[in-house]
């Protein structure tokens, strides 16, 4: 590395060279052996996170006494505000503490927020009297119990939204400066199984501990893995890549919106100049989205020989980030219905209702059905990326074996299979449960749904992820998590209201809602074929996002060289 610099010394400036050294010292730190510790971190929160909400409805049912919509509506509400606070953990981290810091204060937020929700099992005082029939009589908790809990949830909810939009592009940090494009993309997906391993632990052991021992000591294992989070973490501190933060993206962003505004009326001129950053990565100006080429345009203005920028006008750059954004939005949408699809919570209730005995001392918790979800993910992740991707990339000449938006369509097309499939045994179970006979339907009528919901989320999600990360800039790159989480958000949100929504008109005028608590008077089936309908209008308008973006990327057209050199010409002068 230092030969090659000293050859390239005398074309380089000052500037550059000691840019290059210290990515020299970066190579020096980071790489696979950081991995460890950060798969840890993120796999251990998620083994407490996951571990924690998987039967928080029935914590929230028998504890709390609360009504089944009512806690439903709690969990929806939690899993919005995790996910949705992660734009400001994202904000913070690549604009102002960089991400390490967040991930760790994060980390330490996590392990208080489960802290004090285990306490909630121990101290009498935070909790309701014991109720022996609930419904009937039962003491409601107090203003204050409910406020431990809550503050238990939005403690734990700072602490996801810290960790999970920063994990993954630390991770990426640690790798991109061995300039290894396919080492990157597999990071990605194992990344990913190793968050779906650590889910499928909560969701089958820590399960399994919860109802065989009780929320204390089913409370106190999520604690436990979260003080392993935090010390794995701080422990591989000598070793990471720390990125520092220079300026603020966001800002910058901002910034264009409103320089834009300003210039609105402005004409562009085909020989007008523009503003470019003195960073070393220039990027050139595109014709899409030109209004925001206002932003950057330079117009009778003296610029010094300091090369500061002119008139408070933002940079090339800004605007072609602010644009990349822009042009991911659409396809960002389509895939909130698919996660609605994926959060749902009645087949839950369904696996309750069903025989789900293995043999006859052991019966599977109706919880941990999702397991076959994981299951699937987990299998198909590696059988992905080391069988299929080198087979498709003979025939589609992409590296990655399938297009990213490909790989996304073909997630949404699983997810209407899956809901219509979850309609039809829905149908069957009701009906048999609704007849005379006594013959209970077996649980494993299930697992297809749960092994195609495993397929949806292995195709859509992590493409998704995958996408976003190649259409952002490096500075944004902790966005592409945050986009993915407030995705989730959003679709916590939607499937909130839709319940609700559902709930309402379907019971309207004294009539059995289709979402009726107890499921086998309800048509939860006939809720899955609103949802399969819903889904297939989601897939034409993914298609036509698709083209949209398609459109974009392919009329993109270059500003001319001598435009560029011109601008350059005025900027270095005396």
């Amino acid at each position: 590395m230092e030969t090659h610099l000293n050859q390239d010394t005398s074309s380089i400036d000052a500037e550059l060279q000691s840019k290059l050294l210290h990515d020299d010292h970066h190579v020096q730190k980071g790489g696979l052996r950081t991995m460890p510790f950060i798969i840890v971190n993120e796999a251990f929160e998620s083994i407490a996170s996951q571990g924690l909400t998987m039967n928080m409805i029935f914590y929230l049912m028998e504890v709390y006494h609360m009504e089944a919509a009512t806690g439903t509506s709690v969990l929806y509400v939690w899993s919005a505000l995790s996910n949705g606070l992660s734009i400001f953990g994202g904000f913070i981290s690549d604009s102002y503490l960089g991400r390490f810091r967040v991930i760790a204060i994060g980390s330490l937020f996590s392990l208080v927020g489960v802290t004090f929700l285990w306490l909630t099992s121990i101290v009498p005082q935070l909790t309701p009297s014991f109720c022996q029939e609930p419904g009937t009589g039962c003491s409601p908790p107090t203003r204050a119990q409910f406020g431990f809990l809550y503050a238990s949830f939005g403690i734990m909810s700072i602490g996801s939204a810290c960790i999970r939009p920063c994990s993954i592009a630390f991770g990426a940090d640690q790798l991109k400066h061995h300039k290894n494009q396919r080492l990157i993309d597999s990071y990605f997906n194992w990344y990913y199984a190793s968050a779906t391993i650590s889910t499928a632990i909560a969701s089958t052991v820590v399960v399994y501990i919860q109802d065989r021992f009780g929320w204390r000591v089913g409370f106190a294992v999520p604690v436990l893995a979260m003080f392993c989070s935090v010390l794995m973490f701080l422990l591989g501190s000598p070793l990471y890549v720390k990125v520092k933060v220079d300026k603020s993206p966001f800002s910058g962003l901002v910034r264009v919106l409103i320089v834009a505004f300003r210039n609105r009326k402005i004409h562009l001129l085909p020989d007008d100049c523009y503003n470019h950053s003195n960073d070393i990565d220039q990027v050139e100006l595109t014709d899409s989205l030109r209004f925001l080429n206002k932003a950057c345009v330079v117009r009778d203005v003296d610029i010094g020989s300091s090369g500061s920028n002119p008139c408070g006008i933002t940079t090339v750059e800004n605007v072609e980030s602010l644009k990349s954004l822009i042009r991911i939005i659409p396809i960002w949408s389509s895939g909130i219905l698919l996660f609605v699809n994926v959060l749902q919570k009645f087949p839950t209730l369904e696996a309750e209702k069903m025989n789900r005995k293995i043999t006859s001392r052991f019966e599977i918790p109706a919880a941990s059905f999702s397991l076959f979800m994981l299951l699937t993910i987990t299998i198909w992740i590696p059988f992905y990326d080391r069988v299929m991707v080198p087979f498709l990339a003979r025939f589609t000449h992409e590296p990655r074996g399938l297009n990213l938006k490909t790989r996304m369509g073909v997630g949404i097309i699983l997810s209407i299979i899956t809901m219509v499939v979850s309609a039809i045994v829905e149908t069957i179970r009701r009906d048999l449960a609704n007849s005379n006979t006594t013959v209970v339907m077996s649980a494993m009528w299930l697992v297809p749904q749960f092994v195609l919901l495993g397929l949806t989320e292995a195709f859509n999600a992590i493409g998704q992820l995958e996408f976003y990360y190649s259409e952002l800039p490096n500075s944004m790159s902790s966005l592409a998590m945050v986009m993915f989480m407030v995705s989730m958000a959003v679709a916590s949100l939607v499937a909130s209201l839709l319940t609700n929504i559902v709930d309402s008109v379907t019971g309207q005028g004294g009539g059995v809602s289709w979402l009726s608590s107890d499921i086998d008077e309800g048509h939860v089936d006939y809720y899955y074929w609103l949802l399969s309908f819903l889904t297939l209008l989601n897939f034409v308008y993914f298609l036509i996002c698709c083209r949209v973006h398609q459109s974009f990327s392919s009329s993109e057209s270059r500003l001319s060289n001598a435009n560029k050199e011109r601008f350059d010409g005025i900027e270095g002068k005396p």
